[in-house]
């Protein structure tokens, strides 16, 4: 009887044509969703503090701009060969030692599951205070927590269901919330386009616009990480050897709708705190809205956290707890281990120092993903021997199963951005990538050989481009691919 390997969990094996299910629409009102979160509102609130609200929208939407193409970029590897990030990381840091930076990804997606789940926890409590006089944010902490898990281990249909429910309340919503918010700054005679608490001058208000530009993508650090997880789900035409053809949906998506949702609701950060001085909408609304009118906005937070966990937390988190535990942790187990892990850190306690985190987390994650396109465009050029990722004693094995190429670089691209907290997603990504692309092609990979950089065929090599679906036997010494054609072979 043969032995099923460590890596060949069933729940990280490649995904075929036939099983993605994500489509343009789907994919995009995901966006809406994940968007709406007490950190995207943080943001809007600190810019008001130094600059003026159009500043600080145009900061948002060049950040997001930047951070959707990294994004669509790292996506690729999901779409071209249906493997999820911590799968795909076994290359540039090996079989072994992919669990350490997927680890740190993990603990932060749980990390942001607690934040977010407090934060729409505290809308559900608004509302069911409304309702009926109930008042116990911990019991709609735990609630909350125990419905976004369910919803998200039924799998990634669930959740772009869930997301194409949510989406178009959340937009409407949204507009009444902008509508109210403004009134309810003008009721207090501050000009919500003009507005500035402690405005700046000279090299500090181009500082202070930096800020922004980098928060807005050292928050979507995390996700330009590990977006394989979630694009390995998405449809693509197959035989497509255009990039931008093949990448539409990601392309709309990240381009798009991330820009347009994250800059309106920066937007409400920002009116927000020019309203009440507090840049959490939940406080400004329960100020500036009552009854029915307060019920219906509060439902709105409730639902874009429900949204955002599922989709940007919970099942990046999941998958790779399951990677680290193997063919006997299922995705359901690593969905429960991000619930259990996002509670006792004490999200409640965490609101003070997030811009700070973002910037911070933004750097190291940043180093990560410049090594990950380092790796997969200019070095592999995209072709990737995936049956050895799931190979013990594969060419991914390395040395004891770390890739010290990647290690090194990584260390030096976090450290570095460390010292640089404005611009450490820039610093981080470009050591990082640079590092690793000189450390892996002129020493490591003189070391251990690489089979696509060996023989650098496409029809070996890559996945949908020609028409390739990575089929992995879950027996160890099994492995097998379907061809162009559509035969298999050994």
């Amino acid at each position: 009887m043969l032995k099923r390997s460590y890596l060949k969990s069933p729940d990280l094996l490649p995904i075929k044509e036939s099983e993605r299910k994500v489509t343009k629409l789907g994919y995009s009102f995901m966006w809406v969703g994940m968007v709406v979160v007490l950190a995207t509102f943080a943001i809007g609130g600190a810019g008001v503090v130094s600059l003026p609200l159009p500043l600080v929208v145009l900061a948002t939407i060049i950040g997001s701009l930047a951070i959707g193409l990294f994004i669509t970029l790292t996506g690729d590897i999901g779409i071209e060969h249906g493997v999820s990030f911590p799968v795909y990381m076994r290359a540039p840091f090996g079989t072994i030692g992919t669990h350490i930076p997927s680890v740190v990804r993990g603990l932060a997606a749980s990390m942001w599951f607690g934040i977010n789940t407090y934060f729409g926890a505290t809308a559900m409590n608004g509302i069911l205070n409304i309702l009926s006089g109930f008042d116990n944010w911990f019991v709609c902490f735990m609630i909350f927590a125990i419905l976004q898990l369910v919803n998200t281990a039924l799998g990634i249909k669930a959740v772009e269901r869930f997301a194409d429910l949510a989406a178009p309340v959340i937009i409407l919503i949204s507009v009444w919330m902008y509508s109210s918010l403004s009134d309810s700054a003008a009721s207090q005679g501050r000009d919500i386009w003009s507005w500035v608490e402690s405005p700046v001058t000279g090299a500090a208000t181009f500082t202070a616009f930096l800020v922004v530009i980098f928060s807005n993508m050292g928050f979507w650090a995390t996700l330009s990480a590990d977006i394989p997880s979630i694009s390995r789900f998405m449809k693509a035409p197959s035989n497509e050897r255009n990039w931008f053809k093949r990448n539409r949906s990601a392309l709309i998506g990240n381009l798009i709708a991330l820009p347009i949702t994250q800059a309106f609701m920066v937007l409400i950060g920002g009116i927000s705190y020019i309203a009440v001085l507090n840049y959490d909408p939940v406080v400004a609304l329960q100020e500036a809205a009552s009854g029915f009118v307060l019920g219906v906005l509060l439902l709105m937070i409730v639902l874009a956290q429900w949204s955002t966990n599922i989709a940007a937390n919970i099942v990046p988190a999941a998958t790779i707890f399951s990677n680290v535990g193997g063919p006997k942790f299922p995705f359901w187990a690593g969905v429960l281990t991000a619930g259990v892990v996002g509670t006792i850190v004490q999200p409640w306690n965490l609101f003070d120092i997030i811009i700070p985190v973002l910037l911070f987390v933004g750097g190291i994650l940043s180093a990560i993903v410049g090594i990950l396109i380092s790796d997969y465009y200019f070095i592999r050029k995209r072709r990737v021997n995936v049956p050895a990722l799931y190979e013990d004693r594969g060419q991914f094995s390395y040395m004891k199963g770390i890739n010290l190429a990647g290690f090194i670089s990584w260390i030096l691209g976090a450290v570095a951005s460390y010292f640089v907290p404005n611009f450490s997603f820039l610093v981080g990504f470009g050591i990082g990538a640079l590092c690793y692309y000189v450390l892996a092609k002129y020493w490591w990979f003189k070391k251990y050989e690489q089979a696509e950089l060996s023989d650098p065929s496409d029809e070996k090599y890559l996945g949908m481009s020609v028409g390739r679906d990575w089929i992995i036997e879950e027996a160890e010494e099994n492995v097998i691919e379907k061809s162009p054609t559509g035969t298999s072979i050994s």
